[in-house]
């Protein structure tokens, strides 16, 4: 039986339910991704992607992990590719390897700068923006399924929405078949940002991401880099939570579960979880869901 493409998927009516990794740094973490790989697999996730480290950091792991949920776990990967410290041939060369590893999908970002900088410089032989990156991939790989990603509360850089969106166009113009958000807390920002990609003239799916939040402290630091905000309600029970873990997962399990539950009723596509490496927040929010019915 054939496999379905992300774009064949996306078709359906039927939400497509996906999963973040990223690569491990230690034999640990290894142990930690490659169970929670084989604990989610029950739960039938369209695709998982694995992330790219800055400056290419972690190129053969990514590879490496790839090939490995693919192979070993039978999962659709999409990999995530970066432009940072890479020439235009480096680029072609990593996308040929994607593609010779069977990976039919792929995740393409400008990429965020090295550790220690904080402007984005290019390979002086390389890509500037993440729409070039698209560009380059559909020359080298046509058949490929490509994300990109869109900020519902703009990207810390764009210095507004209305450029944001323009260059998020300039992406799905360059042959992107969906985007994925950025996490997001509050849905009325996914929803304002879909109807401003539509006026845009941005018509692929724009699939949302989330996140459970299972530490406060870590939240708020991604929030800050990724210039996401967190609701004012959330923040409240997360602070009267303190130092209880059980109890910030707990809110951060069922605050996640609202969202998606109104996502996916007001026909959202599907959703994207980042799980930062872990089985139990993604399998205790896809209980939740299957019981309301949204998966089998």
């Amino acid at each position: 039986m054939k496999t379905l493409s992300i774009k064949q998927r996306l078709a359906n009516n039927h939400p497509l339910f996906s999963v973040e990794f990223f690569p491990p740094k230690s034999d640990d973490t290894a142990q930690q991704l490659l169970h929670t790989a084989e604990r989610i697999q029950a739960y039938r996730p369209d695709f998982v992607s694995i992330t790219y480290g800055a400056g290419g950091s972690t190129r053969s792991r990514t590879l490496n992990y790839a090939r490995k949920l693919h192979e070993d776990y039978g999962y659709a990967v999409m990999p995530h590719l970066t432009c940072v410290g890479h020439s235009r041939e480096e680029l072609k060369q990593i996308i040929a390897e994607f593609k010779s590893a069977g990976l039919k999908q792929i995740m393409a970002l400008r990429g965020d700068p090295p550790k220690g900088e904080t402007n984005f410089t290019p390979h002086p032989d390389g890509l500037r923006y993440a729409n070039e990156l698209v560009q380059l991939i559909r020359e080298v790989y046509p058949e490929c399924d490509l994300g990109v990603a869109g900020y519902p509360e703009k990207h810390p850089e764009a210095p507004s929405l209305e450029i944001d969106l323009l260059n998020l166009k300039r992406k799905v113009d360059a042959g992107a078949t969906f985007v994925t958000t950025q996490l997001f807390f509050d849905n009325s920002a996914y929803f304002e940002f879909v109807e401003k990609c539509r006026r845009a003239g941005i018509t692929v799916p724009v699939l949302p991401g989330l996140m459970s939040i299972t530490s406060y402290k870590q939240a708020l630091r991604f929030c800050e880099m990724c210039g996401t905000s967190i609701p004012v309600a959330l923040n409240q029970q997360l602070i009267a939570a303190g130092e209880d873990q059980a109890a910030v997962e707990a809110i951060g399990i069922e605050w996640s579960y609202q969202q998606a539950h109104e996502l996916l009723e007001k026909g959202a596509p599907g959703i994207h979880l980042y799980i930062l490496n872990r089985a139990g927040p993604a399998i205790a929010l896809m209980k939740k869901l299957q019981r309301a019915g949204f998966y089998k």
